[in-house]
């Protein structure tokens, strides 16, 4: 059995982001353990067609797919010994990014980062903010400076991406390229190749 990947979605708008890596992973028959904020949930309610809890129920139907929610320390993904593949943090908002590199571990998602970063697992976010302030730019190259790859959610203009979807998909491939869970990009999401 594969080891799970860790999907943390954090309050910052991109709800779209976090959905199309949930069902990107699952599609690969990848493990995917979620956890959500409490502003991610409310993001969600305003972003996305389905709610936050239809999304659950929705990839509850797959055997892959685990849940815990955000104030949960004793889950298993708080601690080093869970055999986690690595984490991604989509959307990720910049107060989760200050608090990671800061240490502050008072939730699942900050813990279960922490967690990647000091057994050196392969560990993402994909920041939501604009614009970036000296600040958050100071943040994200710390977490650079860590091994974290930051995996900006740009709409990929070279292809012939015509909707949100479409360009969110293309977001959730590049994470899986940086989790090392798929080794090149799908065909459709090549330049040159369409």
């Amino acid at each position: 059995m594969t080891n799970p990947i860790i999907v943390g979605v954090t309050g910052a708008s991109g709800s779209i982001l976090a959905s199309k890596t949930v069902d990107a992973l699952l599609e690969l028959n990848i493990p995917t353990v979620l956890v959500a904020s409490n502003p991610a949930r409310m993001v969600w309610q305003l972003e996305m067609s389905e709610t936050f809890g239809e999304s659950l129920e929705r990839w509850a139907d797959n055997s892959d797919f685990t849940h815990y929610a955000i104030g949960d320390l004793k889950a298993p993904i708080a601690s080093g010994t869970f055999p986690a593949r690595g984490m991604v943090i989509v959307p990720g908002s910049m107060a989760t990014v200050s608090a990671i590199v800061n240490g502050i571990s008072d939730n699942l998602i900050r813990r279960a980062a922490d967690v990647c970063l000091k057994e050196k697992r392969p560990f993402v976010i994909v920041p939501r903010e604009s614009p970036l302030n000296r600040i958050h730019l100071s943040n994200l190259a710390a977490l650079d400076g860590f091994g974290t790859s930051i995996v900006t959610a740009d709409p990929p203009y070279y292809l012939p991406v015509k909707t949100l979807e479409d360009s969110a998909a293309f977001t959730a491939q590049r994470v899986l390229l940086a989790l090392n869970i798929i080794k090149e990009l799908p065909e459709e999401f090549r330049y040159g190749e369409n």
